[in-house]
């Protein structure tokens, strides 16, 4: 366990708790079930794992998404999350009431038997695909995510393309940025997004006729797989000091955590994806831990007052910041 005099507890860096926004953002994570196995993987997903969502719990995400028209943003994740319980029935809710669904793709599942209509699905519905690309290099890639990955993610980014993605404005098609692990204390942040965005889609569209629509950089947060790698290498605390030393109180205000809420494939409640990996749970404001039924039991997404914070949460305030939808201020 960390001491203060090793780095600034969070909270302590900001001064004022970190409040909740009104929820427009809900994010559902299926279940970590994989068909890869990623180095830098904070949900620690892979084909082994068995967890998932239940019948139960997908009928009560598909009444909360019917009952709250604040709800914008339907983010479906994983795992891969079209191959775990609900992923169909929860797109098609979520389009039924005029709610944007983003699915966060690792591109090879399209590859996998049983998959191969998700292209042509993703556009019938109008799915928003966020997709992993954490280089445009092929070594760099198969070397965090596996032998083979380049070239299977650049043939579903083509087979995307010809579906109408990146070209037709109702099919949008971003690409997500990681750097890659750390070998020593040379730490670095994501390069600047509109530049490396640049970069990714002269070098794409030269070697591979591929056009996409955003590129979202991300920062490698000390959660799961990256947090045990960097344990290992005895990098841990001073990749915290790293992120704490580029904290950019200009980030705070555009937090994710803010304006979205996180479920499990239990039906908890968090107030990100980091948290829920980390086992944080959102509270009320009588300090109890929230679940779907308690929502839809209130008839009220806004039970959180505070978000709940940890010393990770300066991966996503350092530089640029990060966010599931990259950058959240110019640097």
């Amino acid at each position: 366990m960390q001491t203060t005099s090793i780095f600034t507890n969070f909270n302590q860096k900001l001064k004022t708790p970190l409040t909740k926004k009104k929820i427009t953002v809900l994010q559902i994570n299926l279940g970590k079930r994989c068909n890869l196995a990623c180095t830098h993987c904070h949900v620690e997903a892979s084909p082994k794992r068995t967890e998932e969502l239940s019948p139960e719990i997908c009928t009560q995400l598909i009444e909360l998404i019917h009952k709250f028209p604040e709800i914008e943003i339907v983010d479906l994740t994983g795992g891969a999350p079209e191959m775990n319980y609900g992923f169909k029935p929860l797109v098609e809710a979520a389009r039924a009431t005029n709610k944007q669904v983003i699915v966060r793709s690792n591109l090879t599942i399209y590859f996998v038997e049983g998959f191969g209509d998700l292209p042509e699905y993703f556009a019938q519905n109008q799915i928003r695909v966020v997709a992993s690309l954490p280089c445009y290099l092929a070594d760099n890639v198969d070397k965090m995510r596996g032998a083979g990955v380049f070239d299977d993610s650049i043939k579903a980014l083509q087979w995307l393309n010809r579906v109408g993605y990146g070209h037709e404005p109702n099919l949008i098609l971003d690409l997500v940025y990681n750097p890659q692990l750390p070998r020593g204390e040379k730490f670095a942040l994501a390069p600047e997004q509109n530049m490396l965005e640049q970069d990714y889609k002269k070098f794409l569209k030269d070697n591979f006729d591929i056009q996409f629509n955003n590129l979202f950089t991300i920062t490698n947060l000390p959660v799961g797989r990256t947090k045990l790698y960097l344990e290992r290498k005895k990098l841990y605390l001073p990749y915290l000091q790293f992120l704490e030393s580029h904290f950019n109180a200009s980030t705070v205000e555009h937090l994710m955590c803010r304006n979205e809420i996180s479920i499990d494939y239990l039906g908890n409640v968090y107030d990100c994806d980091f948290n829920q990996m980390m086992n944080l749970p959102a509270k009320n404001a009588h300090g109890e831990n929230l679940t779907v039924t308690q929502l839809l039991a209130a008839s009220n997404l806004d039970l959180i007052s505070e978000v709940q914070t940890a010393a990770y949460c300066y991966g996503c305030t350092a530089g640029s910041g990060s966010s599931c939808g990259g950058a959240l201020v110019e640097n």
